[in-house]
C-alpha cells in the first residue's frame, strides 16, 4: 500500500473532529431524552410520533405535561445523563461551535492546499466502480485504488459525502430547529418539511455518523490496523507498533475526556453551566438575538390539540380567581419605571392596540405546536411605563408555585419567574397574551395572562403572570442565572435555539 501522505493539519483536525463528534452524539442523546419521540408533523400530537425511545405511557385520568415525558438516560449513553437537559444543551452547543469552526478550517485548507482532490469525484464512472468495490469488500478482498489516487472509489465517495454533504446537512437541519431562525425565516424551515421534519432528519444524520464511524473503524481493524494508522500518523508503514500505541492512547484520552465531562457536570453543574454558557450564550446573542419574528401561519395550520408544559397553580387563591373568570386579578407593573401601572384583565382587553399572531411554539423539550395568540404588544407596555435609563431587563413573576405544583421534580420551592432583556421585550411579536385561538386563554396554557416571545424556546414564555418589574440586573434574583429554570435545572439564559 502506498503512503497516504496526510498533512499535519489533516491529522490534527481528524483527531479533533473525532472528539467533537462523540461529544455531539452523547449530548444529542441527552436532548432527545427530554422528549424521546420523533414526528413528521409540526403538531406533535400525542400518538402521532413515527418513532419513540421510551416506554412511558401518559395517564388518561389527570393532567400531564411535557416534563412528565422526559426519560432518564444513563450517562453511558447521554452527556451528562439523568434528566439534565440544561447541561446537555450546553455541551451540545459548545461542541457545535467548535465543530463548525474546525470544519470551516478543514474545508478552507482542503482548497488552499489542493487536498480536496482526495474527496471530489471527476467522473460519473466512479459510481459503478464504487459498487464493484463494495462487492470486492464483501468478498473479503481489497479493491484497487483509483489511478493516481490514495483511495478506492467507495472510500472517495464515502469520505467526500461525509465532508461535503453529511456535515453541512447536520448544520442545516440543526439551524432549522432554532426558534429564532424559524421565526425570522419561516420559508427556510418549510424547505425541510417543517420543524419536526428537520428534527427527524437531524436524528437520521446522527445515525449516519454513527454508522460511518462503525464501518470506518471496522474496516481499519480488518484490513490492517497498525499499517493504516501508521500511514495516518507518520505517512509510512515503518512505525506500526508505535502507531498502535499512540492510537490506543488517544482513544483512552478521549474516553477520559468523556468521563471527566460527565463527572464534573454532575458534581459541579453550576460551574459547568457558567463556563460553557459564557461561550454559548454570547455566540447566540451575536448571531440570533436580534432576529425578529415574521411568522404568520394560516388558520388551517393551527394545531387542534396544543400540548401543555408546566402545571397550573393549584392554590386556593388562584382557583378563586379562575372561578370568577379572573375578575379580581391585577397585573402590577413597576420597578425602575417613571410611571408604575396596574391593569385588570378587562383593561388589557380594551387596550388601544390589540395584536394577533399565528405562530409556532417551540418547546425546549423538542415538540412544536401552532396557535393563534392575541394580546397586548409588550413594546406598548414599555412605552407606557417609561423605564429609567438604567433599566435593562424585564422581570416576570408567575403565580405558579413550582415547588408545590411540580412535586415530581427536584426543584427548589418558590414561584416561577423569568428575566428577559428590553431588546427582546420590544420585538414586534413579543406580546402579553390573554386569548388563544380566538378564545379566552385556557388555564393550562397560562390564564389569565402569559408572555409570548416568538424567537425563543417555550420555557421563557412565562404563564400565569401577576407582576412585572423593570430591573437593572438579575444577579440577586434566585441564583443569579436569569430565570427559574436557569437557576434550578441549568437551562441556558438565551433561548433562541
Amino acid at each position: 500500500m502506498t503512503g497516504l501522505d496526510f498533512p499535519g493539519w489533516i491529522r490534527i483536525t481528524h483527531l479533533v473532529n473525532l472528539i467533537l463528534i462523540t461529544f455531539l452524539i452523547r449530548s444529542g442523546m441527552e436532548i432527545l431524552a427530554t422528549h424521546p419521540k420523533l414526528y413528521w408533523n409540526d403538531d406533535s400530537k400525542p400518538g402521532s410520533e413515527w418513532s419513540r425511545f421510551t416506554r412511558k405511557v401518559m395517564p388518561r385520568d389527570r393532567l400531564w405535561d411535557a416534563l412528565d415525558e422526559e426519560e432518564d438516560y444513563s450517562s453511558l449513553v447521554a452527556l451528562p445523563g439523568h434528566e439534565n437537559l440544561g447541561l446537555g444543551r450546553h455541551w451540545h452547543f459548545i461542541s457545535v461551535i467548535a465543530w463548525i469552526l474546525t470544519g470551516v478550517f478543514y474545508v478552507l485548507m482542503l482548497f488552499v492546499t489542493g487536498q480536496y482532490h482526495r474527496f471530489v469525484p471527476y467522473s460519473w464512472e466512479i459510481f459503478p466502480e464504487a459498487w464493484n468495490d463494495i462487492l470486492t469488500y464483501m468478498s473479503f478482498n481489497l479493491p484497487p485504488l483509483m489511478p493516481g489516487e490514495t483511495y478506492d472509489a467507495i472510500q472517495k465517495l464515502a469520505y467526500g459525502s461525509v465532508v461535503f454533504i453529511l456535515a453541512p446537512f447536520q448544520i442545516a437541519t440543526g439551524a432549522a430547529q432554532s426558534p429564532a431562525i424559524e421565526a425570522r425565516f419561516p420559508w427556510y424551515v418549510r424547505l425541510w418539511g417543517g420543524r419536526q421534519w428537520a428534527r427527524s432528519l437531524h436524528f437520521f444524520g446522527l445515525l449516519a455518523f454513527v454508522v460511518f464511524i462503525i464501518i470506518h473503524l471496522t474496516m481499519i481493524s480488518i484490513w490492517g490496523f497498525g499499517e493504516l494508522t501508521s500511514l495516518m500518523i507518520w505517512g509510512s508503514v515503518e512505525h506500526q507498533a508505535w502507531s498502535t500505541v499512540i492510537v490506543l492512547f488517544a482513544i483512552f484520552c478521549i474516553v477520559l475526556m468523556h468521563i471527566a465531562a460527565t463527572k464534573l457536570s454532575l458534581a459541579y453543574p453550576r460551574r459547568t453551566q457558567q463556563i460553557l454558557g459564557f461561550v454559548v450564550n454570547n455566540a447566540r446573542r451575536l448571531l440570533l438575538h436580534r432576529l425578529t419574528s415574521h411568522q404568520e401561519y394560516s388558520k388551517a395550520e393551527i394545531t387542534p390539540q396544543h400540548r401543555v408544559n408546566g402545571k397550573p397553580p393549584s392554590d386556593d387563591s388562584y382557583k378563586i380567581l379562575a372561578a370568577h373568570r379572573f375578575a379580581g386579578w391585577r397585573l402590577e407593573i413597576g420597578g425602575l419605571v417613571e410611571n408604575p401601572m396596574t391593569f385588570t384583565l378587562e383593561d388589557l382587553k380594551t387596550f388601544p392596540t390589540r395584536q394577533s399572531q399565528r405562530v409556532m411554539h417551540n418547546c425546549i423539550q423538542g415538540w412544536t405546536s401552532i396557535a393563534e395568540w392575541t394580546g397586548v404588544p409588550m413594546r406598548q407596555i414599555v412605552e407606557l411605563v417609561r423605564p429609567h435609563p438604567e433599566a435593562r431587563y424585564v422581570y416576570f413573576h408567575s403565580m405558579q408555585d413550582v415547588g408545590r405544583d411540580e412535586p415530581a421534580k427536584m426543584y427548589n420551592p418558590g414561584y416561577f419567574y423569568e428575566v428577559i432583556d428590553l431588546e427582546l421585550a420590544r420585538h414586534p411579536q413579543t406580546i402579553l397574551a390573554y386569548e388563544m385561538n380566538g378564545e379566552p386563554l385556557p388555564i393550562e396554557h397560562g390564564a389569565p395572562l402569559r408572555l409570548r416571545i416568538e424567537t425563543s424556546v417555550g420555557f421563557k414564555m412565562v404563564k400565569w403572570i401577576d407582576r412585572i418589574e423593570f430591573i437593572d440586573e438579575y444577579r440577586d434574583i434566585g441564583y443569579g442565572m436569569g430565570g427559574y429554570r436557569e437557576d434550578n435545572v441549568y437551562y441556558d439564559k438565551e433561548g433562541e435555539i
